[in-house]
């Protein structure tokens, strides 16, 4: 399992968030020559190492968020949100996580489980 750190979340588990990709300097469209718009918008560097990627989380706080991570061994060593400096103390040797959902941090008012109401949710089994 990855954990993803969220700088408003806290660590959370990959599968939360949508991965939007590598972060890439976007070509201004009125100079731009079709060449570099399609290598903007389809051609990536996907190398086996440190990369700077963008992520949504879309089961969370819904905010984008830009995290270093390892390529090859999914160790996050920054996590900062989209459009900003590093949060500093977050991320600091994370690495995958076997299992557990260890360390993951509890959000405020988080009423999983239950309506509007405080009537509990009934869980089902899988759809048949």
């Amino acid at each position: 399992m990855i954990l993803l750190p969220c700088p408003w979340c806290g660590p959370r588990v990959a599968s939360e968030f949508a991965h939007i990709g590598e972060v890439s300097a976007r070509p201004d469209p009125g100079s731009a020559t079709p060449a570099q718009w399609r290598g903007y918008l389809y051609l990536r560097a996907n190398v086996c190492g440190w990369t700077t990627e963008n992520w949504y989380h879309r089961m969370g706080c819904r905010r984008f968020i830009k995290v270093e991570r390892h390529t090859e061994t999914n160790e996050v060593r920054s996590a900062a949100p989209a459009g900003a400096a590093e949060v500093p103390g977050t991320a600091a040797g994370m690495t995958e996580v076997g299992g557990t959902a260890a360390g993951m941090a509890q959000v405020p008012g988080d009423t999983a489980g239950t309506r509007a109401g405080g009537a509990e949710i009934p869980v089902r089994g899988p759809a048949r």
